[in-house]
């Protein structure tokens, strides 16, 4: 006899998986970790997509995902399973080192503004454009 096993599909990245029947639906998708918004905080329906912009670890040491929605701006979090793709974790978890929110080539102007020395060095001391 064949089991009643529910097909799920990612509506961002159109990833596909059975989900086991004992176990309750994805609150994101393993492989993008993107999810549905369903309500807002008003409890209405929002059906915007949840992109993944974080990562944080709570204090009893479990991982979550933090997301924003595409359509009414709510962030929320959700926990990590051991399906979920580590390697797309570790690119949102680095992506404030890659990409931080100043221009790195302006870092010494803006450390001189902050009241700072200004210099980050490097072997020959050479000029920065």
């Amino acid at each position: 006899m064949k089991e009643n096993r529910k097909r799920y599909q990612c509506p961002n990245c159109g990833w596909t998986s059975f989900e086991e029947p004992e176990k309750e639906h994805l609150e994101h998708c393993p492989n993008c970790l993107s999810g549905i918004h369903e309500t807002d905080r008003e409890g209405n329906p929002c059906g915007g997509i949840l992109e993944p912009v974080s990562v944080w670890i709570r204090e009893d040491d479990q991982w979550e995902i933090i997301s924003r929605c595409s359509f009414c701006g709510e962030m929320i979090s959700a926990r990590m399973n051991e399906r979920d793709n580590l390697i797309k974790v570790l690119s949102i978890a680095s992506k404030p080192l890659s990409s931080p929110p100043f221009p790195v080539e302006r870092m010494e102007e803006l450390t001189r503004m902050m009241g700072g020395h200004g210099e980050i060095g490097g072997k020959f001391h050479e000029q920065r454009k």
